[in-house]
């Protein structure tokens, strides 16, 4: 891949900001940017007119807000998020084998009403702030972490959903086990020269692309820095080395 075309595919900006104004200041000065995370703040925040903004712009869109309720629920959240012709769209592996496969049919029946293509709908396995210790003590998982976060992976396979998100530690063994086929996304990501925050189990960019990663999430190393632009690149050039 050229430059800064591997970052442009591979990877999604996190716009974990508070209102519409800011999430489109923040487009505004990253044209570049291919695909843009919505989560759950900003999604509250505005509801779906900020998808309606990002699709004008011809941008691709990660709506992560992590569905986990019963299977009726969860099936009628991701038949109405369907409909928003988003690309991605996670719900937590945790919900359990019934509602994972209700949400992968209904996302489907959502979105061929609404006459847009079906959302990749992909499991979170264990969210990346949580670390081995806080598995084991804290939720009382009497599983060691990455064979937790495998269990759940597979879960979703046997589901039919399209994928997982996982931390970038896990991917190497998710990718080897759950084949080529299925997307694994990675948040959690921190270059070397960026603020690790509350991230416990993160890997350098290049580091999570080698190991098997389809998408990096990368949100406060660059929407946080004193120039976005510029951490950008740096991320883009560091991409350009991995094959």
């Amino acid at each position: 891949m050229g430059n800064g075309e591997q970052a442009e595919q591979r990877v999604i900006v996190a716009l974990d900001v508070p209102d519409e104004q800011s999430a489109i200041a923040l487009t505004d000065q990253l044209p570049q940017v291919v695909w843009w995370k919505v989560g759950l703040e900003l999604f509250t925040s505005t509801g779906p007119k900020i998808l309606e903004v990002l699709k004008s712009r011809q941008k691709r869109i990660f709506l992560d807000l992590k569905f986990d309720d019963i299977p009726n629920t969860v099936a009628g959240a991701c038949r109405s998020a369907a409909r928003y012709g988003v690309d991605l769209l996670t719900i937590h592996a945790t919900a359990g084998r019934d509602a994972l496969k209700a949400a992968t049919e209904a996302a489907q029946e959502g979105a061929t009403k609404a006459g847009v293509e079906p959302p990749k709908l992909i499991a979170i396995t264990l969210l990346t702030s949580i670390s081995a210790r806080q598995l084991a003590f804290d939720l009382k998982i009497p599983l060691e972490l990455p064979e937790y976060a495998l269990e759940m992976a597979l879960l979703a396979q046997e589901s039919g959903l399209d994928g997982v998100v996982c931390s970038p530690q896990e991917v190497a063994q998710l990718r080897q086990t759950c084949g080529n086929d299925f997307l694994l996304v990675c948040p959690g990501i921190r270059p070397t020269w960026a603020d690790i925050g509350d991230q416990k189990r993160s890997l350098t960019p290049a580091q999570a692309i080698i190991a098997g990663a389809d998408y990096l999430v990368i949100g406060r190393p660059i929407t946080t820095a004193t120039e976005p632009e510029l951490a950008w690149k740096r991320i883009s050039e560091e991409l350009t080395t991995v094959a």
